[in-house]
């Protein structure tokens, strides 16, 4: 850009000296965009484009023999990454959705030749896991790959990463952490009374202690904060979500949420009848497993607003989960001695 000065100057006026740096300066802005456009992989080079004019502008603008000097920086920039999950929450958003502009509708069921099942999540990666006090892994489209190693009687699981998932054990009173690579129990957090349902949120655990607590902790099993709540029935089952926890009471057939200082927000108990399984979606609103009237039953995130999603085709709906960032899932469905496993969409009409 100096050399094409040295061609303005000698045969110029300054009226076409000023056009002729206006040009120039259209192309730095031109190489700007370029910069700002190139394409980014794991790393990328962060520019700093710098323009220092001289001080002494009306020897420029008489001898328009230089604009100053042009300097391009580039250094290295880390790219962050997230790694961590929200149980069930997937993407994260404050907006709130029209729950009633929601329909739900079952693709397949399978039958699963399973027990008494407490819990189920969707893996990041589509797969399954269901918790009927043994972990088992299952495929994409529900069919069982293998009944995980992992002693004791599980209850309630989350996925804290890619490949780590946690599960609490009640009667042994432990959080046991699993890698679903190496299939191995990297650690055992033991706690001082039972633990029922279990959530993940940025490197912490939300745990479920019988009727009256809610403990927050890291992944070494230190207290981030305790909340005292009242329910008539063990928090089989609770999640996390947007700074605030939703539990279940079975026995007392309500949901409540509370916020991280335990501040009651808000609770729902209309024409529910053994409230069970909990998930959220992108929105943080609500979905339930409501066993006794056979229904799903959504609830908005501020509480103020519900529908029925689903009646027909269930028996004893008892967990239902989201795929991760996906309006497909799952819901466990028990009739009789016989339980299957539910495929349903979601759709807003």
């Amino acid at each position: 850009m100096q050399d094409q000065l040295h061609t303005v100057i000698p045969h110029a006026s300054k009226l076409q000296s000023f056009l002729g740096v206006h040009q120039i300066e259209q192309h730095v802005h031109q190489c700007q965009r370029y910069i700002d456009n190139l394409d980014k992989d794991d790393r990328a080079k962060e520019f700093h484009i710098k323009m220092e004019q001289n001080n002494e502008t009306e020897k420029i603008i008489k001898k328009l023999e230089s604009l100053g000097e042009l300097t391009v920086v580039k250094t290295d920039m880390d790219l962050k990454k997230e790694t961590s999950v929200r149980r069930e929450a997937q993407v994260e958003s404050r907006k709130q959705s029209n729950i009633n502009s929601m329909t739900m509708n079952i693709e397949n069921k399978i039958e699963i030749n399973m027990g008494s099942i407490s819990d189920m999540t969707c893996l990041m990666d589509g797969r399954l896991i269901i918790v009927e006090w043994g972990v088992n892994l299952l495929t994409p489209d529900g069919k069982l790959l293998k009944k995980l190693s992992i002693p004791g009687n599980a209850w309630s699981v989350t996925q804290i990463n890619q490949n780590t998932i946690a599960i609490t054990y009640p009667y042994e009173k432990a959080i046991k952490i699993f890698n679903m690579e190496n299939e191995t129990v990297t650690k055992v957090i033991s706690l001082d009374t039972l633990c029922w349902g279990l959530s993940s949120s940025d490197d912490s655990l939300v745990v479920g202690l019988n009727d009256d607590e809610i403990r927050l902790i890291d992944l070494e099993g230190n207290t981030l904060k305790s909340i005292q709540v009242q329910s008539k029935t063990n928090m089989w089952h609770l999640v996390y979500c947007n700074d605030r926890v939703i539990y279940n009471d079975y026995s007392g057939n309500a949901v409540y949420c509370v916020d991280q200082s335990g501040k009651h927000i808000w609770q729902y108990t209309q024409d529910l009848s053994g409230p069970h399984g909990l998930c959220t979606d992108t929105y943080g609103n609500i979905s339930v497993a409501d066993i006794n009237t056979h229904r799903i039953i959504v609830i908005s995130k501020d509480g103020e607003e519900s529908k029925v999603l689903l009646s027909d085709g269930l028996e004893n709906p008892t967990c239902i989960c989201l795929k991760h960032c996906e309006s497909s899932g799952f819901i466990c469905d028990v009739s009789g001695k016989d339980t299957y496993l539910t495929k349903f969409n979601l759709s807003s009409e």
